[in-house]
């Protein structure tokens, strides 16, 4: 009898102990019931759409609940049949992950009152709609820094994506704050996705005497990389920290924590405290950031951007901002 009474003490310590081990593993789950993403390309694009799958994949493990993904969703008719049927499976929680979406959602939110749309840099006008904006003018502004330090020729090449995209012009004009002799050539590509084509806008730029190169896509941005790295160029990565390629040749990245704003997204929803309207993010908590930099790059110059983006977290001010605002003072 005894040794049976020690058996089930034991017994009953082991699955007290599951217990504690399972509910420090999985959240509670509060309003969220069952989630679904839309991407305009694929979630095995290397870029925004594989940090969006590994997002939605982060809260299924958390919260325990069914997720689901429709990829190629580039226009609003399509985008309603995929929430009807993620409706019609019970998800609560959508998000579209691009600015496109914002428009789409803007127009069709209203007709599904019990589900919450999240989309990205994009406006939020409706009750049940949430835009998280992402400030990617300042690490682009920083990338843009690095190459205007680092180029020898003087020409540094963007393989854009579309013109409103604020790393683009922040990489510009961070490289003409830090060289004023650099010439910035920017091609579009147009799409996220196109790989022919970029390929084809680098072969331009490369023509034009071109020594560092800022893919700023999806599909195309490792592809990008590795032929710049192939002509023994440099280039800035986007997105994701792309200093994993190897050879020091990419001199540091510009880099935006989707997987992490969806979590925190999907916090807020679960405790009935995600809001309505827009939303700002950037390098003051940590959602986009400078990555690791090349050992090509001068560890005095390092040190002086890595001052820059502390002084920028606390001021808010970018470095021309705080030149221009010195500069001012003088002349008071």
């Amino acid at each position: 009898m005894r040794k049976l009474k020690k058996i089930l003490l034991i017994f009953l310590l082991l699955f007290s102990f599951l217990l504690l081990s399972c509910e420090h593993a999985v959240e509670k789950k509060g309003k969220i019931q069952k989630v679904g993403l839309l991407v305009e390309g694929t979630v095995s694009d290397q870029g925004w759409g594989t940090k969006a799958y590994t997002g939605l994949l982060n809260i299924q493990s958390k919260y325990d609940v069914d997720i689901f993904y429709k990829e190629g969703i580039t226009s609003e008719q399509i985008a309603e049949r995929a929430i009807k049927e993620f409706q019609n499976k019970g998800v609560n929680l959508i998000f579209g992950n691009s600015s496109a979406f914002g428009t789409f959602f803007n127009a069709l939110s209203k007709k599904y009152p019990n589900i919450h749309f999240v989309s990205f840099n994009s406006n939020a006008k409706n009750q049940n709609t949430t835009s998280m904006i992402l400030d990617g003018y300042s690490i682009g502004f920083f990338g843009g820094k690095v190459a205007g330090y680092m180029t020898k020729t003087n020409i540094i090449g963007i393989v854009a994506a579309f013109e409103n995209q604020p790393e683009v012009q922040g990489f510009t004009d961070g490289a003409k704050f830090e060289n004023k002799q650099v010439k910035v050539l920017t091609k579009y590509v147009h799409s996220w996705d196109n790989r022919e084509k970029a390929s084809l806008l680098l072969e331009q730029l490369l023509s034009q005497n071109v020594d560092i190169v800022y893919p700023t896509g999806n599909s195309y941005n490792q592809e990008i990389i590795e032929k710049a790295k192939a002509e023994d160029l440099y280039s800035i990565g986007f997105a994701t920290d792309r200093t994993d390629l190897g050879d020091g040749n990419v001199l540091t990245s510009t880099i935006q924590d989707i997987a992490e704003l969806y979590a925190y997204t999907a916090k807020k929803f679960n405790e009935g405290d995600l809001s309505a309207g827009n939303m700002y993010f950037g390098m003051s908590d940590n959602f986009t950031s400078i990555g690791e930099f090349s050992e090509h790059v001068d560890k005095e110059f390092i040190l002086k951007i890595n001052k820059e983006i502390n002084d920028f977290k606390k001021s808010g001010k970018l470095p021309n901002e705080q030149k221009a605002e010195d500069n001012e003072d003088d002349n008071k």
